[in-house]
Parts: C-alpha cells; structure tokens; sequence
C-alpha cells in the first residue's frame, strides 16, 4: 500500500464511507459553522474549487486532505464521520437535563450533556456542611475558575488556604494540588468552568 497519504482515498479505505457522505457530511459541517466555502478554503489551505467539487460529491478527498479541512473546524476524522449534522446542536439546559457527576454531600452537575471531545467543562457545584473534595489533593492538567454564588467554601491550592464568601472568585493552574471543603454550617453553591474537561 501507498505511504503516501495525499494519494489515499476516503472512499478507496475499506469499509469507509462513499465520496457522496464524505461531501455531504462537510456541506452540513460547513452550513452549521456558517462558513462560507472561501473562508474554509483559506482556513484549510486548499482552493475554493477543491471544497466546491468535494461538496458536489465530483471528488472523493484523501484521508490527509480531509484531515486538513476538518482542522479548520477543529475535529477529528472520528469525530466528522460520528456526528449527527441532521440535527442542529443542543445550546440551552433545563435544570433537570445537567448529569450529575457525583450526589453525596459534594453535587457536580455538569454544563451541557455529554462533553465528549469538548475543550470546556462547567460545573454547577453544591457543597453541604461539611462536603469536600478529601484529603487526597485533586491535581490534573488545565486551569479551572469559579464563583461562590452561595456560602463560603475553603480553597487550598499549593500552600495557599482561603475561605472564599458569596462573590468571591478563584482561578488556578490545575497541576497545583487543590481541595475543596465547606467548613459552614450553610450549604455552598459555585458555579465553575475548567479546561480541559476532567471529570
């Protein structure tokens, strides 16, 4: 077999998609982006008539080629095939639509369903009297941010310890190691964000 990825076919890989998905996969991709046909042109490198003729279903790109449009978007070529561009992407939650990550006396309900393949996670964050992260300092790759909505919760990152009030923010390089614990007699509510998602 050819080395050479610009000389392999999306529809030439076995049991991979037909030329006529692959087009109509990206027309879909780039309507819901509203990118025009030049933009992603520019974006990826290649002419307006490549993007053109693939969307007609007149050329089937190689596997390299496709790879380089879709980083335009941001997405893998997993991600391109598994996707559903039928239906439009869900933007607004219903309090009963967050999964919760964990319910004991510390509640995570996540932003935004499934994350899979997200850069951002946002957590709605409820801590009872006494809930907390444990003993055992959480530590990850990323940054995370937050706002104490409700309560007072004590922050420990690295040797730094503070007990954070309603309006009080924190932001953080994840890799130090970090607890949370709720040492009122109240409940506390945060809502925090943190890149890349980790839970």
């Amino acid at each position: 077999m050819n080395s050479d990825l610009d000389s392999i076919e999306v529809g030439a890989v076995s049991n991979g998609p037909d030329s006529a998905e692959v087009g109509t996969r990206l027309l879909r991709l780039r309507e819901r982006y509203g990118m025009s046909q030049r933009k992603l042109a520019k974006e990826a490198g290649v002419t307006n008539s490549t993007i053109s003729m693939i969307e007609q279903n007149r050329v089937s790109p190689s596997v390299a080629s496709l790879k380089k449009i879709l980083e335009a978007f941001g997405m893998t070529l997993a991600e391109f095939f598994a996707s559903d561009f039928d239906q439009a992407p869900q933007v607004f939650y219903r309090a009963h639509e967050l999964p919760r990550l964990a319910d004991d006396r510390v509640i995570l309900r996540q932003v935004g369903g499934n994350i899979m393949n997200r850069k951002l996670q946002v957590l709605h964050e409820t801590y009872a009297s006494g809930g907390d992260t444990g003993e055992d300092m959480l530590s990850h790759d990323g940054e995370e941010a937050g706002v104490v909505v409700r309560g007072r919760i004590e922050l420990t990152v690295g040797g730094q310890c503070e007990v954070l009030n309603a309006g009080d923010a924190y932001y953080f390089n994840s890799r130090f190691p970090h607890r949370f614990r709720n040492v009122d007699n109240e409940e506390c509510e945060i809502v925090s964000t943190c890149t890349p998602a980790t839970f």
